[in-house]
């Protein structure tokens, strides 16, 4: 009883201030505000408020505690539209959607706007109930309202929330009809052209018309060429069959002075997910010149840095971020970036054979969702000093939770044994791995590498085309086996169609098109290598890219520059066994 009581009076104090408004004298009623209301009904005497009133909200509240949904919503429905409350629209709105009827709930929202026609409040509630009912033909009036009742300062913001709110939605290609043609009048208006062609844009890519999305960017552009969000909508749009859309991006880069440092990660992050590594070092390096106190970008660079093996520079940018990330970050939100700084930093010390930096490093990791990785480092700065047992028991008496921490464990020990060239002892573990699992493409796919390594090709090419068969998409498998094909110098017509296969699932992958240029290469066509490799290389730098392009060069007769560039990838990588296979055989002392 006292609960259903207290949810009466929470409601009858929504209604007092508007119950007082009606009944008391007009002396009574001059103080204005919810707060006076409030103070005069509590001095009134109870006889100020109509008893009918009260009884039916008092009644509506019991039948909800009393499970009848239906007849405490009608009541305070009719409650609503008696006394032109607002906060009893919400509440009658709210019941019926707490009881999940959605005709109801539509019932209650379209009456409030009728009531209330200038309030955004009613007019959200309403959109938002006709795009849960799947109803979104219906959401246009009520989608133009909200954005012109948004205030004028508010107005973009509301344009760029409208893809979030259609999110869900089944048919997208119709909600992106419908956001347009409630849109139109903003696309057509100076102020608001920009903000609105985004939203176009970003709905017609939810949709799948990346064409018309990247129209939709153009036109964004066109109408504020320094508006973020044509650029950002180009960033998403960018992959090699849609070129225009980062000339977009790059447009919008070059005639800003300004340009946010976010902008230019975002960027840089797209850059890295296409494999362009050299692009985005050039953009992070731009972030830390224009904004060197901006944490995330000497992290990523540092990050980058280390892989390229650009050791000096790496420790310099990881030792920049954590000296910023530690002064500015709050700590918890540091924590992630943090500890892949230590870890790498770490694994810096350990390349150094500095153990005991190594594990300082380590020991500033709190974070117990970072236990796997330092665990891992750990591992693997035992194993560099001769005790690699130790090393590996240390994985295995990591937490093991759930079957995603078990494979996170494997991952680990095969990591540890292959970096140590310990194959025979992994191949058995996935051997023993895939006795449980044995249609696990990426065990599949590790097993077929540890098979190549211990020189059993036949094996290696069984596992390869049992995953290709698997998942015919797994672009990895395809590469693997193609560039081992050429790598022997046989079946070079197949080796070549296998790389093509697997550059059409990731055409910007800088190492699939290096198998590319090995086989035009072993094929003879060396005009057609050397734009491959010039390619490849400019992409990423790397020493096994630059053992292959450089012997190209060789047999070119451009021996001085073949020599060059091996020497490049020796700085890069001085023990990559390809670069060291390629000069032993060719006889080369650099």
């Amino acid at each position: 009883m006292k609960k259903t009581l207290g949810l009466v009076f929470g409601c009858l104090w929504l209604a007092a201030p508007l119950v007082l408004a009606q009944t008391a004298t007009p002396e009574a009623a001059e103080p204005s505000g919810l707060a006076e209301a409030m103070a005069a009904q509590a001095a009134a005497p109870s006889s100020l408020l109509d008893s009918a009133l009260f009884y039916q909200l008092l009644l509506g509240e019991f039948s909800l505690q009393e499970g009848e949904a239906a007849a405490g919503f009608a009541l305070m429905l009719d409650a609503a539209r008696k006394t032109g409350n607002p906060q009893l629209y919400q509440r009658a709105t709210e019941i019926a959607l707490q009881s999940r009827s959605g005709d109801a709930a539509l019932q209650a929202a379209r009456a409030w706007t009728q009531e209330q026609p200038a309030s955004r409040e009613a007019n959200r509630y309403l959109l938002q109930i006709l795009i849960a009912l799947n109803r979104i033909a219906d959401t246009v009036e009520p989608l133009k309202t909200e954005i012109r009742l948004a205030p004028d300062a508010e107005r973009a913001m509301a344009l760029t929330a409208v893809p979030r709110a259609y999110a869900r939605v089944s048919d997208k290609k119709l909600a992106a009809t419908v956001v347009e043609t409630a849109l139109a009048d903003d696309l057509k208006h100076p102020a608001t052209a920009s903000a609105a062609w985004t939203t176009v844009g970003r709905m017609r890519l939810a949709a799948g018309d990346n064409p018309g999305a990247m129209l939709a960017a153009q036109r964004g552009q066109a109408a504020d060429a320094s508006a973020e969000g044509p650029a950002l909508l180009a960033l998403e749009l960018m992959d090699a069959k849609q070129p225009e859309a980062e000339g977009l991006f790059r447009k919008y880069l070059e005639g800003n002075t300004k340009v946010r440092p976010e902008i230019r990660m975002a960027y840089a992050r797209t850059l890295l997910e296409l494999q362009r590594y050299a692009d985005a070092t050039a953009q992070l390096q731009i972030v830390t010149l224009e904004k060197p106190d901006f944490p995330e970008g000497w992290l990523v660079l540092g990050s980058l840095q280390l892989q390229g093996n650009q050791h000096a520079q790496a420790q310099a940018s990881l030792e920049r971020y954590v000296a910023l990330a530690e002064q500015q970050t709050p700590q918890d939100e540091a924590k992630p970036g943090l500890a892949q700084a230590y870890l790498s930093l770490s694994q810096l010390a350990e390349k150094r054979k500095d153990y005991a930096a190594a594990e300082s490093w380590l020991n500033k990791i709190e974070n117990p969702a970072d236990l796997v990785r330092a665990q891992t480092r750990r591992a693997s700065i035992l194993a560099s000093q001769g005790r690699l047992e130790e090393g590996r028991q240390l994985i295995r008496q990591l937490p093991e939770r759930s079957d995603d921490d078990a494979r996170l464990k494997l991952n680990a020990e095969i990591s540890l044994l292959r970096d140590f060239k310990q194959y025979q002892l992994a191949h058995d573990m996935l051997a023993q791995a895939l006795a449980k699992t044995p249609d696990e493409p990426d065990l599949l796919y590790d097993q077929s590498m540890m098979a190549e390594k211990l020189g059993s090709l036949g094996e290696m090419e069984r596992l390869l085309r049992r995953i290709i068969q698997l998942k015919p998409d797994y672009h990895q498998a395809y590469n693997a086996l193609g560039y081992s094909l050429a790598d022997r110098n046989i079946r070079l017509p197949e080796a070549r169609e296998l790389i093509r296969k697997a550059l059409e699932y990731a055409p910007s992958d800088p190492f699939i098109q290096d198998s590319l240029g090995w086989v035009e290469f072993r094929m003879g066509n060396k005009a057609e290598a050397l734009q491959i490799f010039e390619a490849a290389y400019k992409a990423k730098p790397d020493a096994e890219i630059a053992a292959h392009f450089g012997e190209l060069l060789w047999s070119l007769g451009q021996r001085e520059r073949a020599v060059a560039l091996w020497k490049e990838g020796l700085m890069i990588n001085p023990d990559n066994e390809t670069l060291i296979e390629t000069l032993k055989r060719l006889r080369v002392k650099l």
